[in-house]
C-alpha cells in the first residue's frame, strides 16, 4: 500500500469510495433481485479481483436478471449468449468475412467481432454447448485476448464471464473439463429466496413497469478499483491459511482429514489459493477494510473451493455432499 501522507490518505479515500459503491449497487440491484445480498458480493468480489465467476441455481432466481442488473449499475457493456447444442465457437469470438472494395475490386477479409468483445459476458447454461464451444472461452478468460485465423484480437479491460448452470437438470449437458472450471474464481449458488423476499419479488414483478438501473461505477473507476485490490496488503498468516486451506483438499497431501483421503479424487490446484487470496483482498475493500482478514478467506473459501474439487465414486454411492464436507473442513481451519 502507499507509504507518504499523501498516498495514505488517497488510499484512504479510495477504500471509502469502493465501501461506498458497493452498497450503492447492491441498492439498485435489490431494486430487481430481491434477498440475494451474498451472491452480489461473491460475484463484486470476482468482479474487483479481475476474476470469472459461474452462477449456480435452479430456474427462476433472476440468475440472467442479477447479471444483466449488475452490468447496467456499473455502467458496462453487456452481452448474453444462450449456450445451446449447436452453437459454434465463431459464434462466441466472431469470425472472418470476405469483403470487397467496389472502387477497386479487391477483395479481402475483415473480421466481425463476436460478443466475446464487451467487459461482461453472461455464458447462459453454458454446460448446454459442446467442449469445443466451451473451450472458445478459454483464451480469452485467462489471456483477455480472442486469436482467430492467426491473428490476435485483445478484449478491453474490465472484461468477466459470468456463466450460469443449472444443477438439476443435466440431460442434453456437457460438463464443463476441470481445466475450464479452475478458470472461474468462484462460483456463487443462487437457493429459495426467504418467505418474505419472494413475496416482494412477486410485488415488484407483477407491478408497474420499474425505474431504469442507475449507474455506480464507470469502467475506468473499476479498473482502479482492480488496480487497488492488488494493493491491498495480505499478512503472511492469512495467506498461508489460504494454502493451507487448498492443500487439505488434495487426497494425497499429509495435512488432508480422512473424508478428503475417502471422498476426494482430486482437489484444487494453486490457482485456487491465488484467486482466494485476490477475492478475500476484494471482499475486505468492498466492506471497508484495507487489509485481507482470515476471516475474509473463510468467507470466501467454500465459493473458490466448491467447483474444483471432484469428489469419487465412494462419494457418489454414499450420497456424500461435497459442499457440506468442505464447510466442515473451513470450520475447522486455524
Amino acid at each position: 500500500m502507499a507509504t507518504t501522507r499523501e498516498e495514505v490518505a488517497a488510499e484512504v479515500e479510495a477504500v471509502a469510495r469502493t465501501r461506498e459503491a458497493r452498497d450503492l449497487i447492491l441498492a439498485e440491484v435489490s431494486r430487481r433481485v430481491v434477498g440475494q445480498t451474498e451472491v452480489v458480493d461473491q460475484l463484486l468480489a470476482a468482479l474487483f479481483a479481475g476474476g470469472h465467476a459461474l452462477i449456480i441455481g435452479v430456474p427462476g432466481l433472476a440468475k440472467t436478471t442479477l447479471v444483466s442488473t449488475l452490468a447496467q449499475g456499473l455502467d458496462l457493456r453487456f452481452s448474453r449468449i444462450q449456450f445451446t447444442p449447436d452453437l459454434m465457437p465463431s459464434d462466441v469470438t466472431g469470425t472472418e468475412v470476405i469483403e470487397e472494395d467496389r472502387a477497386t475490386g479487391h477483395r479481402g477479409f475483415r473480421f466481425v467481432p463476436g460478443p466475446v468483445f464487451t467487459h461482461i459476458l453472461l455464458a447462459d447454461e453454458i454446460n448446454r454447448t459442446p467442449p469445443k464451444t466451451q473451450a472458445a472461452l478459454l483464451e480469452a478468460m485467462q489471456e483477455q485476448k480472442v486469436t482467430v485465423a492467426g491473428e490476435t484480437h485483445p478484449l478491453e479491460r474490465p472484461f468477466h464471464v459470468f456463466a450460469t448452470q443449472n444443477p438439476i437438470e443435466q440431460e442434453g449437458t456437457y460438463p464443463l473439463p476441470e481445466a475450464q472450471l479452475d478458470r472461474f474464481m468462484l462460483s456463487a449458488r443462487m437457493e429459495y429466496p426467504e418467505l418474505e423476499d419472494e413475496v416482494a419479488v412477486v410485488r415488484t414483478t407483477s407491478g408497474p413497469p420499474r425505474e431504469p438501473v442507475r449507474k455506480v461505477l464507470s469502467p475506468g473507476q473499476i479498473r482502479d478499483i482492480q488496480d487497488l485490490v492488488l494493493r491491498v496488503p495480505a499478512a503472511d498468516h492469512v495467506i498461508r491459511l489460504a494454502v493451507t486451506l487448498v492443500r487439505r483438499t488434495r487426497p494425497a497431501d499429509p495435512s488432508s482429514p480422512p473424508e478428503v483421503r475417502d471422498y476426494v479424487a482430486w482437489g484444487a490446484g494453486p490457482r485456487a489459493a491465488q484467486h482466494l487470496v485476490l477475492a478475500a483482498k476484494a471482499y475486505a475493500l468492498l466492506h471497508g477494510e484495507y487489509t485481507a482478514r482470515p476471516e475474509d478467506v473463510k468467507t470466501l473459501a467454500l465459493p473458490v473451493l466448491a467447483h474444483r474439487v471432484v469428489l469419487n465414486f465412494h462419494a457418489e454411492a454414499e450420497r456424500v455432499n461435497g459442499v457440506a464436507l468442505l464447510q466442515r473442513l473451513v470450520e475447522r481451519a486455524a
